[in-house]
């Protein structure tokens, strides 16, 4: 019986550290992986902008050149270039100009005392006077876009002033209300 006794005993030893060994097989998979395997979480993040409704403006110099007091009319354009950030309707007004005396129908280019008069139109026809919209003038009405609009300045001296030689100068502002 001793025998049988410790038979027992060495099966069941055995049988336990079988055991054991599966165990910490089994532990031995099933930590790595634990450890390996990472949890996930996700969310949105919202993200905006507000675009502000902006226009600028520009203006081309409008160079008349030479000018011969015994010549005809002296007839040339420029530009005025508006950019909007999206669909902004404006109007384009030029001022009288910095010259003494100066109507937005006679504007008067000044060089010492003397002064050379010019006009600027909205028409190609030079019939419409371009102002701010009082004193029979009118203003250049559109809509903005993203890309620059361009509308055309027609600017003319009249044939025949009696004005010393000299280069005569003014400056017009252009407002661009939207």
């Amino acid at each position: 019986m001793d025998r049988s006794i410790k038979a027992v005993k060495a099966t069941s030893v055995k049988s336990v550290i079988f055991q054991s060994k599966l165990i910490l097989i089994g532990l031995a998979i099933v930590i790595p992986s634990m450890q390996a395997s990472a949890a996930t979480a996700t969310a949105t993040m919202p993200v905006s902008a507000t675009v502000l409704t902006a226009c600028l403006v520009a203006a081309t110099p409008l160079t008349f050149g030479n000018y011969d007091i015994a010549g005809t009319a002296v007839s040339i354009s420029s530009t005025v270039a508006v950019t909007c950030t999206g669909s902004s309707s404006y109007t384009v007004a030029l001022g009288v100009g910095s010259g003494s005396g100066a109507s937005f129908a006679t504007r008067k280019m000044t060089y010492g005392a003397e002064t050379l008069n010019y006009s600027i139109f909205t028409d190609a026809a030079r019939t419409t006077v371009w102002g701010d919209g009082t004193s029979g003038s009118s203003t250049v009405a559109g809509t903005g876009t993203l890309g620059a609009t361009t509308h055309t300045a027609y600017g003319t001296i009249p044939a025949a002033q009696s004005v010393n030689a000299g280069v005569y100068t003014d400056t017009v502002t252009v407002t661009l209300n939207y």
